[in-house]
């Protein structure tokens, strides 16, 4: 069975990123996968701040990283990179927590202006922590993700056939191994 663990980098569960998280675990079938989110704003914020390796929460979910085959990295795109909260948790990872794992970061941003936050910002501290197997990024402009009146998200097609082309990529990789 194939293990995917997404890490949510957003700071709410009402955010246009949720939208692309809940599409990346429909998108992989129920019966083969085995799917975990992390939603780091949820994780303990004091173990979060003061990097405590030892809290009891951020050693499972790093446990999670560790048995994963495919991780998806979430993130808004704030202040031209991926948010602070993304990365105080990707600090506590173990230096090389990545290693032999199937990555796909993707972000979602106000504007095509900081389409390359993800190969200037995240992908160098992806590779610190022994990353050599990253998909190509899915960046994805928030007006491309339409809250709609029940507070569900509606994704424009052209982004969902980016979104879906890297995830069958990654798919495919993890299958023939």
């Amino acid at each position: 069975m194939t293990k995917v663990v997404i890490i949510n980098g957003s700071n709410t569960r009402y955010s246009r990123v949720t939208a692309i998280q809940e599409k990346v675990e429909r998108f992989f079938p129920a019966h083969s996968t085995d799917i975990h989110t992390i939603q780091v704003h949820e994780l303990p914020a004091v173990a979060l701040i003061t990097a405590d390796f030892e809290n009891d929460v951020i050693k499972a979910e790093n446990r999670n990283v560790e048995e994963a085959d495919i991780v998806v990295i979430l993130t808004p795109i704030y202040k031209a990179s991926y948010t602070g909260i993304l990365k105080t948790y990707l600090d506590l990872l173990p230096q090389k927590a990545l290693v032999g794992k199937k990555i796909l970061p993707i972000a979602v941003g106000g504007s095509i202006g900081h389409l390359l936050a993800l190969e200037y910002a995240l992908k160098p501290v992806l590779a610190v922590l022994g990353a050599t197997d990253i998909g190509h990024s899915v960046y994805i402009i928030d007006k491309q993700i339409i809250r709609l009146e029940d507070g569900s998200f509606a994704i424009e097609e052209e982004a969902i056939h980016r979104l879906e082309v890297e995830l069958k990529k990654i798919q495919h990789i993890v299958a023939v191994n």
